[in-house]
């Protein structure tokens, strides 16, 4: 709970008048376009994702990053294109979250990127496989100020945990959360806020007690269930887990998958955030992961122009109207996710 306080509390600590103002003029511009399915959007973004780097360690086999699949470009942020998105963004921006595809850590201005993002009063997070967190790195990612950080934590045995992490090794995380809680006491620093995001799949879904007594031994603040998306599901998936509240899908009589998302015709995220690939490109979302719907690029035009453009402002109205007709839509996870804390 400790924890929990002081996480909020750095959280609070980025507001101004004006981030709350914005704020409230995305919520209700967002509630009024829920209920008369006309696009009414004001504001700027109070939360962002910026791609560090594309590049990944692992073969996850439902990532992109991991089946080295992507059809759009690959590589690595650089340093004039995140300044000047958050210089842009900035007083209206309350939280940035440093990840898409790939692996923050194989970016070498990561943690640059955190301590630009600090100086402007910015909350920060990413979400990492923690297999680069030796001492050193541990030490300086605290020293960053990063305000959270997601460790993706897939089993509590090697066995269970590459199911998932393909290449990957348990003992890593591990050692890596270790330096981490290690950094945090030495330097006296209550950040970053520590989660364990377990992915749950059928491989593992019987160790969810013991990944909430691992994390209670090593000291963790936080464990996270979340569902695992499957893009070939309807005629079932051997990631998908037997018990169908850890799932996104559940199983009709006819033996076939289907979303338990309902689709409604409603996104909060369309309103209040979006996503800058590692070169610029603004895409609605996390689940656009091939970038396929680009609505501009901030090395070439102002961000408040892409934001209020036509291309945009028809995509918000499209989802008002039929959001199940929008590909990147149909294996979403609003919704769905299964949360739970240590």
């Amino acid at each position: 709970m400790k924890a929990k306080v002081s996480n909020f509390i750095r959280l609070i600590s980025v507001l101004s008048i004006r981030k709350i103002w914005n704020a409230g003029l995305l919520f209700w511009s967002y509630h009024l376009s829920r209920l008369s399915k006309k696009n009414l959007h004001v504001g700027l973004p109070l939360g962002i994702s910026i791609e560090p780097t594309t590049t990944c360690n692992l073969g996850c086999p439902e990532c992109p990053s991991g089946l080295r699949s992507f059809s759009r470009d690959t590589g690595s942020v650089q340093k004039e294109t995140y300044q000047n998105i958050l210089d842009q963004l900035a007083p209206s921006l309350i939280h940035t979250f440093f990840y898409f595809q790939g692996e923050p850590y194989l970016s070498k201005d990561f943690l640059d990127m955190v301590r630009y993002a600090k100086k402007k009063r910015i909350y920060t997070s990413s979400s990492t496989n923690a297999h680069y967190l030796n001492d050193e790195m541990a030490r300086k990612t605290v020293e960053s100020g990063l305000d959270r950080l997601i460790i993706s934590i897939d089993g509590t045995t090697q066995e269970a945990y590459e199911a998932y992490r393909k290449r990957g090794q348990l003992s890593k995380v591990i050692d890596g959360t270790k330096n981490l809680i290690k950094w945090k006491k030495e330097l006296k620093s209550s950040s970053p806020h520590l989660v364990f995001q377990f992915l749950v799949v059928q491989q593992n879904e019987h160790q969810i007690e013991e990944l909430h007594d691992l994390a209670n031994e090593l000291g963790v603040d936080e464990v996270v269930l979340k569902t695992a998306q499957v893009y070939d599901y309807e005629n079932g998936n051997a990631l998908i887990p037997k018990q169908e509240k850890y799932s996104r899908y559940k199983k009709l009589s006819n033996g076939k998958f289907e979303l338990k998302n309902k689709l409604l015709n409603q996104c909060w995220k369309m309103w209040h955030s979006c996503v800058f690939t590692w070169d610029g490109k603004v895409v609605p979302c996390c689940f656009d992961k091939d970038a396929q719907h680009q609505f501009g690029d901030v090395k070439e035009v102002d961000f408040k122009e892409i934001w209020r453009s036509a291309p945009y402002e028809h995509f918000r109205q499209s989802l008002l109207v039929s959001r199940s007709e929008i590909d990147i839509c149909k294996n979403c996870s609003e919704g769905t996710k299964v949360w739970a804390s240590s």
